[in-house]
């Protein structure tokens, strides 16, 4: 009877073990935040051809399903892959070959960089990004000087780190045949005396720019290598990249195809003619890796190089308003056009004017009520009767929440502190809504979503500056936070039923965390390491400092 007993009980192991579904990963002993519905936490889930096939106990997990390789996250926390609303991915790429300009506390120590980077790069354009006056006891764009004294045979361009200004020196306006005393549309030539400064703003950056050679197709490829690594490091799976050339989205899915870009991209094409034809031809795109269709276009420009459309003179500069990069005819006109390609328009608007423009377009082609997901990327400025117009028209605020806490120190000088009150609003362009992605805006801010989950709540900067935060009334909940960063940002990419959550038919894009970032203390958050990213349930990131 024994023995009997006993090979009744192998019989029923084999059987249930027979029952068991085979998939290719189990992950176990960790907290996991799956963002689903009823945002819900699980101790393990399976993952089979990339996607989950299962969340839930350990228990469970371990009953229904078999595999030979395990992942024990120890303890850890894990949480949907990390994807970035607005971030320019292809740029930063360009960006890991000039010099770092951001920190820089005054004008002579970007000259010293700059001199230090020409000893390592002898050759052609000196290029450079990251500066920002407003960081500087001397508060005022520079002047092109020491540059001409110091690089007279190399042409050099310094852009400011949001990119809607730049200064360059004489031998590069002289490429570009920029001239004192020229007006352009969009944009400013800079003149003391009548003479250049070299300061270019807005559509001005772009008649130097221009003239700069392009990476050849081999360096490009590495430098979206180094830095696809880089974004797996700060845990981020997806990043949207507003306002592609067609070319440069061709590069992307290449490299994607023969699978050395892992990253996922939501690419928007520019506002230019050649991009409307590429779609006319092509359509929407879509991949498991690139999303193609969305265009990025701009209304005005940053405020703190002054060029952003302010519907009241700037605080600081009476009489100076900013101005739009583009005729209102053009806006319309481009709205149609994306509007008869059923594709979504994504617009960066900063000022109060800039804003309530691209919102009435917007209203005149969306009729109310609607799903097409139009975005305005920034929507940094509103003035307080024109916040219905989003929920009205369904139009999506596509927020980065650290240009709040780096704009915090002076952004009152520019609007005064009545105005200022809509400015970085996101609680309460939340509530228009019910739901909104997060970004960074990288290069312009720092790459990494902590930093944009720390200041969404805590509205302070790293030094904790400033005390009780900056606006708190338009802070958001860690839990507001996390879904901008994961199913928001999905849903406004119409993602949401292949990522942004860790459920069931969804791809395996997940990070893992050594700090629980919905109930850490605030001291610990910006401490939190990424231990390890996974896409598709391959790991494309390990620590090895942890």
């Amino acid at each position: 009877m024994r023995y009997l007993l006993i090979a009744i009980g192998i019989i029923e192991t084999l059987n249930a073990w027979s029952q068991k579904k085979a998939v290719d990963l189990l992950v176990y002993h960790a907290r996991i935040y799956t963002v689903d519905a009823a945002f819900s936490t699980a101790e393990a889930m399976a993952v089979k051809d990339g996607k989950i096939e299962a969340v839930g106990s350990l228990k469970n997990i371990t009953a229904q399903y078999e595999t030979k390789k395990k992942l024990n996250a120890g303890g850890k926390y894990i949480f949907p892959g990390l994807i970035d609303a607005h971030a320019h991915f292809f740029g930063y790429a360009q960006g890991l070959q000039t010099a770092n300009l951001v920190g820089t506390n005054s004008w002579d120590e970007i000259v010293n960089k700059l001199s230090a980077f020409a000893q390592t790069h002898h050759d052609g354009w000196l290029l450079g990004r990251g500066w920002d006056q407003n960081d500087w006891t001397i508060k005022e764009f520079p002047s092109k000087e020491k540059l001409d004294a110091l690089f007279p045979d190399r042409p050099v361009l310094l852009q400011r780190v949001d990119g809607h200004a730049a200064i360059a020196n004489q031998k590069a306006l002289d490429i570009a045949g920029v001239k004192a005393g020229a007006a352009m549309n969009g944009g400013e030539i800079e003149t003391k005396n009548g003479k250049l400064t070299g300061i270019l703003v807005d559509n001005a950056v772009a008649l130097v720019a221009s003239k700069v050679p392009q990476p050849s197709v081999s360096q490009m490829t590495q430098l979206l290598l180094q830095a696809q690594q880089n974004c797996f490091a700060v845990g981020l799976t997806t990043v949207d990249d507003p306002g592609l050339n067609y070319r440069d989205i061709l590069l992307i899915d290449s490299l994607q195809k023969t699978g050395g870009l892992k990253m996922r991209v939501y690419a928007m094409l520019s506002d230019a003619k050649e991009n409307y034809q590429f779609a006319f031809t092509h359509g929407k795109i879509k991949t498991n890796y690139l999303n193609v269709r969305a265009f990025k276009v701009y209304a005005d420009g940053a405020l703190g190089s002054r060029g952003a459309a302010l519907l009241q003179p700037y605080t600081d500069k009476p009489g100076w308003t900013g101005f739009l990069l583009s005729s209102i005819s053009h806006f319309d006109s481009v709205a149609n056009i994306i509007n008869t390609l059923n594709f979504q328009m994504c617009t960066h608007a900063i000022g109060d004017s800039g804003n309530r423009v691209i919102l009435n377009i917007y209203a005149k082609y969306l009729k109310g009520t609607n799903d097409k997901r139009w975005r305005i990327e920034h929507a940094q400025v509103i003035n307080n009767a024109d916040f219905h117009l989003f929920g009205e028209n369904s139009i999506v605020p596509s927020v980065q929440p650290t240009h709040a806490t780096s704009d915090m120190y002076w952004a009152d000088k520019r609007l005064g502190k009545e105005r200022e009150k809509g400015a970085y609003a996101y609680k309460q362009l939340l509530e228009e809504n019910g739901w909104m992605p997060l970004g960074t805006d990288f290069p312009v801010e720092d790459i990494s979503p902590i930093k944009t989950f720390y200041a969404a709540v805590f509205r302070q900067d790293v030094k904790g500056y400033p005390a009780g935060g900056f606006q708190m009334e338009n802070a958001l909940s860690r839990q507001q936070a996390l879904h901008g960063m994961t199913i928001w940002v999905a849903k406004s990419n119409f993602e949401e039923s292949e990522k942004g959550s860790l459920e069931k038919g969804k791809w395996a894009d997940f990070v893992i965390l050594d700090t629980d970032l919905m109930t850490a203390h605030q001291s610990l958050i910006l401490k939190t390491n990424v231990m390890s990213t996974y896409i598709a349930g391959q790991p494309v990131y390990q620590n090895q400092n942890k």
